[in-house]
């Protein structure tokens, strides 16, 4: 349903495709919640959390997991998936960013330097889930139309009640 400019959408809601790893995960249980269309595949990368209509990826990890794990496996999974999402998003897990986490942090951002993977750094569920509805509700089709067109209005309108402009006007009237 498209909208027109200016107007708001109450509640939006969307559908959302993730690894079946994350199904008792309380992300899923929360967007349930919120009313989004969750559905689970085996097909893609373990932690992933798609917005389709979005054009939107991410993949969550645990920093604690990956020090145990070991990084060069975490590497490998994160470049399938880069390769795969072009809007890609690693969103790195710690109840406490420190030094090592940061220390992590910056050896994948180092790592993927060039890429069209971004790294955000999230503390619990609820902030991750937030992030993530921000972020595909802003990049889903009707609504960035709806934000460009507000921001040519607003443009516009700041064009319009200018001083600058009055004067330019009146200058223009008055050479005529």
């Amino acid at each position: 349903m498209a909208e027109s400019c200016g107007q708001e959408q109450t509640k939006w809601i969307t559908t959302v495709i993730m690894s079946t790893a994350l199904q008792d995960h309380e992300i899923s249980t929360v967007l349930q919640r919120q009313q989004h269309r969750v559905r689970y595949s085996e097909s893609v990368e373990t932690g992933s959390v798609i917005f389709p209509l979005s054009g939107i990826a991410f993949i969550l990890s645990d920093t604690q997991d990956l020090l145990r794990t070991g990084e060069e496996e975490f590497y490998k999974r994160i470049q399938k998936f880069i390769n795969i999402h072009r809007n890609s998003f690693l969103l790195l897990s710690a109840a406490l960013h420190g030094p090592e986490e940061w220390s992590v942090m910056f050896r994948i951002q180092r790592r993927f330097l060039g890429s069209n993977l971004r790294v955000i750094p999230v503390h619990n569920p609820a902030e991750t889930v937030k992030l993530m509805l921000t972020m595909a509700k802003v990049t889903s089709k009707p609504q960035a139309d709806d934000t460009r067109c507000k921001i040519e209005m607003t443009k516009a309108q700041i064009i319009e009640k200018s001083p600058v402009w009055k004067m330019l006007q009146e200058y223009q009237s008055h050479r005529n």
